[in-house]
């Protein structure tokens, strides 16, 4: 065995260059990952190894390459091996820590992310987290794909407290967001939608359990592991928030100050350009045809005709402005509130989709009094994503910030306005821009959506 003075006066030049190189990196990254809880430096002492790889190589990783020509199978295997095992460790730490691929599925951010984008997610922007089940199957959020036999894609244990990177910013109102699914801790694995707690106030709980045929499996799923949903930030951490006719009004509660819902005024959020609600619209018997349906920006799935003279669309206000030129078109009229059926909390309010609050969001280290108007409001928060103890009569102090979830496609958005907060710990990213845009109506790409950042 060659003597360590001998094996360091044989390193290269370039060897020293690539060891000081990762080593930077991952000194840099060990100590973006311990901020604020230095014990996890410890992870420096890995440092070696690194050094080691690209130097003195006491540890001969690439022992394989030397069967090049004589046993040229086992090369080829480990060569198979070593980049498998190399392109799943980058993707996993890629994945983990800096972006994510995101496709929207639905559309209730129409007309700002439409279905078919493929949303580039930063994970940096406001902070990643540490993922609170670490072993995993790379790219896959929680069931294997059948073809690897289905199941759980991730160990329950070890299981990690949650901790959030530093980041450079944080929601703001207005901001595009991707969250995991806060009501989807719980879900009937043969009906997904509506989430279970939904199923379970219409349906009962003991029907939800026990009907397999109906609802399947029940299964639990932590937090980094529950379903992507992408909506628009319209309310955050000591706002107030109420929705009046289909309009949200948003006041700030000034730190340090008793919580009372009249210490400031009402104020209207700005209507993007991409706000939809649903319309009906009754003619004199004409039929839309499929190119000026397409020409006004009504998708294949959103074109319904309920009879001769009556059709139903989700439209833009340009877009209603726009039909209402058409002579053919006799009224249009917004959908019924009734049509979007019971909010959050459920059984506990007279709310609406349309109107709707007011509802105070907390803020980390608010103290609040509890009494029996808000109890069913903030009880979730208690007992799901805090797991405190909460009662009539007593103060509730908040451990976390929480924000409030809306679609643009107002009438056809699973939102907040259905299951509530969006906890901090949940937030998974910001959508930076679309690498890809498929449109599944013409079954062919979006060219001038490429590259198009998420609209605030």
């Amino acid at each position: 065995m060659k003597h360590f003075r001998d094996r360091i006066n044989e390193v290269p030049r370039g060897g020293w260059i690539r060891a000081g190189v990762w080593s930077a990196l991952y000194i840099a990254f060990v100590v973006w990952v311990a901020w604020g809880d230095w014990a996890s430096l410890g992870w420096l002492a890995l440092l070696p190894l690194i050094v080691d790889a690209f130097t003195t190589k006491y540890i001969n990783y690439g022992w394989w390459r030397k069967y090049k020509d004589t046993k040229p199978t086992l090369f080829t295997i480990c060569s198979w091996i070593d980049a498998i095992v190399f392109a799943l460790v980058a993707v996993y730490f890629i994945n983990l820590y800096i972006f994510q691929n995101y496709q929207i599925p639905s559309s209730s951010l129409e007309k700002s992310l439409r279905v078919g984008d493929f949303l580039y997610v930063s994970k940096m922007a406001y902070g990643a987290r540490v993922p609170q089940t670490p072993l995993s199957m790379p790219l896959v959020q929680h069931t294997m794909p059948k073809w690897l036999g289905g199941g759980k894609s991730y160990l329950d244990k070890p299981h990690w407290e949650y901790k959030r990177l530093a980041g450079w910013t944080s929601p703001k109102k207005g901001d595009i967001f991707v969250f995991n699914f806060p009501a989807g801790d719980t879900v009937c694995v043969k009906m997904q939608n509506p989430d279970y707690y939904t199923l379970k106030y219409y349906y009962g709980e003991n029907v939800v359990r026990t009907r397999k045929d109906v609802f399947g499996e029940i299964v639990t799923r932590p937090v980094d592991r529950r379903e992507n949903y992408v909506k628009r930030c319209v309310g955050t951490p000591g706002d107030s928030l109420r929705i009046i006719d289909n309009v949200v009004y948003t006041k700030l509660k000034i730190k340090n100050e008793k919580l009372k819902m009249s210490d400031a005024e009402w104020v209207r959020e700005p209507e993007r350009e991409g706000v939809q609600l649903n319309y009906y619209v009754q003619t004199d018997g004409h039929v839309f045809g499929a190119k000026y349906l397409e020409k006004l920006g009504v998708s294949v799935a959103d074109r319904v005709q309920i009879d001769a003279q009556t059709w139903h669309f989700p439209l833009t206000e340009a877009m209603r402005e726009e039909l209402a030129k058409n002579p053919h078109v006799l009224n249009i009229f917004v959908e019924p509130e009734e049509r979007g059926g019971e909010v959050y909390p459920l059984g506990h309010n007279e709310w609406t989709r349309d109107n709707y609050g007011p509802i105070y969001i907390p803020r980390k280290g608010d103290k609040i009094m509890i009494t029996e108007e808000n109890y069913w409001v903030y009880k979730r928060i208690a007992d799901a994503y805090e797991f405190k103890p909460m009662r009539i009569g007593e103060e509730y102090e908040f451990s976390m910030d929480y924000y409030w979830a809306m679609g643009d496609n107002r009438h056809n958005s699973a939102d907040s306005r259905y299951w509530g907060f969006v906890p901090e710990d949940h937030i998974v990213g910001r959508p930076v821009f679309i690498w890809l845009s498929v449109d599944k109506d013409k079954h062919s790409i979006r060219w001038n959506r490429l590259g198009m950042g998420a609209k605030r």
